[in-house]
């Protein structure tokens, strides 16, 4: 999609929800996080959806695959070396914060560094870095040999 109309649609996004500007470096690695996890978790089912339509309960289990907390670890170990100074600053913030929720069906260790990823993902979206969020989790998917798995015709 051309810059422009990306541009464009950002904005009447930001109007028609009457969104205030922000700096993404004032929230908390926390609330980086919440919305990191919901980015995605968009990103990953559209991919799983871009395979074809097939049973929703199919298309859970392998959108719940990449999407847990081990998965999450595993992608950003691989990626660390890839990322900016500042990218891994927020990084690491997430990863140390003190969070009041544990992991249902992950290791403390993983359930931090997927919070970290997580809160990094958010930090990209809330800062409008686009293509910067995309590259990583469409290469932290390759790196982990999901992306084309993600193909549920496969």
């Amino acid at each position: 999609m051309e810059t422009g109309v990306m541009e464009n649609l950002l904005e009447f996004y930001k109007k028609s929800m009457r969104l205030e500007e922000i700096d993404a470096r004032t929230y908390s690695p926390l609330v980086l996080a919440y919305i990191g996890d919901a980015v995605y978790e968009v990103m990953v089912r559209t991919k799983v959806i871009n395979g074809g339509s097939i049973q929703v309960n199919k298309l859970h289990k392998h959108s719940s695959r990449l999407v847990c907390a081990k998965a999450q670890a595993d992608m950003v170990k691989l990626l660390e070396e890839e990322l900016t100074e500042e990218e891994r600053a927020v990084f690491k913030r997430g990863r140390n914060a003190k969070s009041v929720t544990t992991a249902k069906n992950a290791s403390v260790v993983d359930y931090r560094w997927a919070t970290g990823f997580e809160a990094l993902l958010g930090w990209l979206f809330l800062s409008e870095q686009f293509e910067r969020l995309i590259q990583l989790v469409s290469h932290g998917l390759e790196k982990i040999g999901e992306f084309d798995q993600c193909d549920t015709k496969n």
